[in-house]
């Protein structure tokens, strides 16, 4: 028993000296994957700025946050910012901390009373009661559109769902910043890598 552990640790050893040259792959990866994400939410915030500002501070309708001019800046500094960085791989840990931030803000004070789900699917397993409700308004919008609308060309893009807006979305890219938080830009392809080549390392 012993011998077959060894061997299976020599292998995965082997495994791993075999990838080494594409270990900087995931990295990019999440990355690139991101970019887009954060991206279009800044600039987003960025073209309707006081209505950014007007969300976060209303109770009644918004987030109800304190100081929410410069909670809004603060956002949107950081998710166009954090963007940028992302694609050029530059400071990738450090600016993934508070790009994680945002993500852990929108997912407790946005998403979290609307459960896991960001698609209702009741047939999931963390449905909860509002995503159960949702077939029926959805088999009844569905009922609409075939009597009344033309309904193979309204779906020929993609079968109509209901917008759940839970976490599911926020965490993944929360897990997703802090895997780069590990990993770093990664090689060669980020400023990061090439900023370290220069460092001399000590011995």
């Amino acid at each position: 028993m012993v011998d077959f552990f060894s061997k299976l640790q020599s292998i995965q050893n082997g495994l791993g000296k075999l990838v080494t040259p594409l270990d900087g792959l995931p990295s990019l990866a999440l990355r690139l994957y991101l970019v887009p994400i954060f991206w279009m939410a800044g600039s987003s915030k960025m073209r309707h700025f006081s209505d950014t500002v007007e969300w976060f501070g209303n109770s009644d309708w918004g987030l109800g946050l304190p100081f929410p001019l410069v909670m809004a800046f603060l956002a949107t500094a950081t998710e166009i910012i954090g963007a940028v960085f992302l694609l050029i791989g530059f400071a990738t840990r450090w600016i993934s901390i508070p790009l994680a931030i945002t993500m852990l803000i929108a997912a407790t004070t946005v998403h979290w009373q609307n459960g896991w789900q960001a698609i209702a699917d009741a047939s999931a397993p963390f449905a909860n009661e509002r995503v159960v409700d949702s077939v029926d308004k959805l088999a009844a919008a569905r009922s609409l559109l075939e009597a009344h609308g033309n309904y193979d060309w309204l779906t020929s893009s993609g079968k109509f769902v209901i917008l759940n807006n839970g976490i599911e979305f926020a965490v993944t890219y929360l897990i997703m910043l802090l895997a780069l938080m590990v990993l770093g830009g990664g090689r060669f392809l980020s400023v990061d890598y090439w900023i370290a080549k220069q460092i001399p390392t000590s011995k």
